[in-house]
């Protein structure tokens, strides 16, 4: 499948590039899965499009702020890393620029000497395994040597930190905020619990598999990066007893779909309590065994986000809802509008 089949026209002016003040405030093009007809809300009227029975599964991951800057030891070359995938022992696979600056034996040094890493492994795709050296806490001194990783079309810092944050973020280990559950409020989960809306969690910490553009012609010959994800048992009963029951899956979230649809597809259509790694890739031509509906943001052109959307929805349906976004100003990306898709 061309890659080409999944670009469109954005103008510059639409990509948010704050957010909201108010995270209920921000529009929602409601998308007919069936149908393809378009209706255009406001967030804070997600309830009128859910119902009792229905089940809300939100992406629990708290983002660390995982971009540092340093200096190459040998040469006070300024070096930018980007903390992907921990594994035991303070080792990160990370994302470094320049990366051919990085040789295995490299040293980087951080916060004049605060923080250290060695270059343990060279990576494919400007990727490093970097084993970290320092005195204290690892947590604490992340927090104060590192920044958010907002993608690259936002310029600047943003003043308050947790607005990187969803508000029921709890795990920390992501390198990217799962963005649509950044439209939620505490009153708003409470307001869909009290019309019998189940909320459930799971786990799955973005990293390069995510965001990682499609630099391919062809959609099969993409590679995706594993990322880890937990589901706990308890959320597993409650999701299986809805389908049971007749009531709705919603993802919240192109995270916590990929998830679902793992576990689903190793189960034979049901779901049960599980950690692990995974490199899901939902493309168009993909079964759905998981979810019934999904609230999204509008992603960037040959994304993997936008073709899951499209897998799910119909490559011409989201095509068209997205030309209408355009023509009617919604904001896309991370800090933009929402899409549900039901």
């Amino acid at each position: 499948m061309d890659v080409s089949q999944f670009d469109y026209t954005l103008p510059e002016s639409l990509i948010a590039q704050t957010p909201l003040s108010d995270r209920e405030a921000s529009r929602m093009l409601v998308l007919d899965r069936n149908s393809g007809e378009r209706g255009h809300h406001y967030f804070h009227e997600l309830t009128k499009h859910l119902r009792a029975g229905d089940t809300l599964v939100l992406n629990n991951t708290k983002v660390i702020p995982a971009r540092l800057y340093g200096m190459k030891q040998e040469t006070g070359a300024k070096i930018e890393v980007l903390l992907l995938k921990e594994e035991p022992g303070y080792i990160w696979e990370a994302l470094v620029k320049p990366a051919k600056r990085i040789k295995k034996g490299t040293f980087i040094d951080f916060g004049e000497g605060l923080l250290r890493a060695q270059c343990t492994e060279v990576l494919p795709d400007g990727r490093r395994k970097l084993a970290f050296q320092f005195e204290g806490i690892f947590t604490e001194i992340l927090d104060q040597l590192g920044e958010m990783p907002l993608p690259p079309y936002i310029q600047e810092q943003l003043e308050e930190k947790d607005r990187y944050q969803t508000v029921f973020a709890k795990h920390r280990g992501s390198a990217a905020a799962p963005t649509a559950g950044l439209h939620f409020t505490e009153t708003m989960i409470e307001k869909l619990e009290k019309q019998g809306v189940s909320i459930v969690y799971l786990t799955l910490h973005v990293g390069l598999g995510t965001f990682r553009p499609v630099s391919v012609d062809e959609v099969e010959s993409h590679t995706m990066h594993a990322e880890f994800y937990n589901l706990p048992e308890e959320t597993a009963g409650i999701l299986n007893r809805t389908k049971e029951n007749g009531g709705r899956i919603v993802a919240v979230g192109t995270t916590s779909a990929r998830t679902l649809e793992t576990i689903t597809r190793d189960n034979n259509g049901s779901f049960t309590g599980a950690s692990g790694w995974t490199d899901i890739f939902i493309y168009p031509g993909f079964t759905f065994r998981a979810i019934d509906g999904l609230l999204t943001n509008f992603h960037l052109p040959k994304s993997t986000l936008v073709m899951l959307v499209s897998a799910f929805a119909g490559r011409e349906s989201v095509l068209k809802a997205y030309e209408e976004a355009v023509e009617k100003k919604y904001r896309f990306f991370s800090f933009g509008d929402a899409m549900l898709i039901i």
